[in-house]
């Protein structure tokens, strides 16, 4: 049986730059996510995000992480829900307005309030309501780890993807 340390070992200066690493990580593709919620006075946040992950099956949890330097953290530490929004391939255009700062992300997009009142984007490929589960400091970022309350997905709706840097909506085989 193995079992976990108390605390990390203290973190050693990497023989590379925050830019190769950036860079590396960029060769692991992944899917796009918008997340969003409403704060306690009941504006809409959101942001893209390619942070997303399964964490657990019983009880449901994923996770993603936020920049502690986003301005969109105070409202997703208040928020009681939020929602994990999988992109379609047609919605490029969105990823690219969620990701962009000093403009309403919400104005012209499509959504409608959840089960748990968090805004999902229509015609996501899927989506995930969450409670908060947890939050973990992780050097400049925070996990949030979120119990899933719903979960909704459309079926054979093809996924926006990145990778290297740039959104592909078809991968050469």
């Amino acid at each position: 049986m193995s079992t976990l340390p108390d605390s990390a070992p203290a973190a050693v200066q990497p023989p590379f730059t925050a830019e190769v690493f950036r860079a590396a990580l960029g060769q692991f593709t992944t899917g796009v996510t918008i997340v969003t919620a409403r704060d306690p006075q009941g504006q809409l946040i959101g942001l893209t995000a390619n942070s997303f992950n399964s964490v657990s099956l019983t009880p449901p949890l994923v996770l993603w992480s936020l920049s502690r330097q986003s301005t969109s953290m105070p409202g997703f530490l208040r928020a009681s829900h939020y929602a994990i929004n999988v992109l379609a391939a047609d919605q490029r255009l969105l990823a690219e307005r969620f990701a962009r700062k000093g403009i309403d992300r919400f104005e012209g997009t499509p959504w409608r309030a959840g089960l748990t009142g968090a805004p999902l984007i229509d015609g996501a490929v899927a989506t995930f309501e969450c409670s908060h589960h947890g939050r973990h400091d992780a050097g400049d970022h925070v996990i949030f780890v979120g119990q899933v309350e719903h979960c909704n997905r459309r079926v054979g709706a093809a996924p926006l993807v990145y990778h290297g840097g740039r959104f592909f909506t078809d991968l050469p085989i």
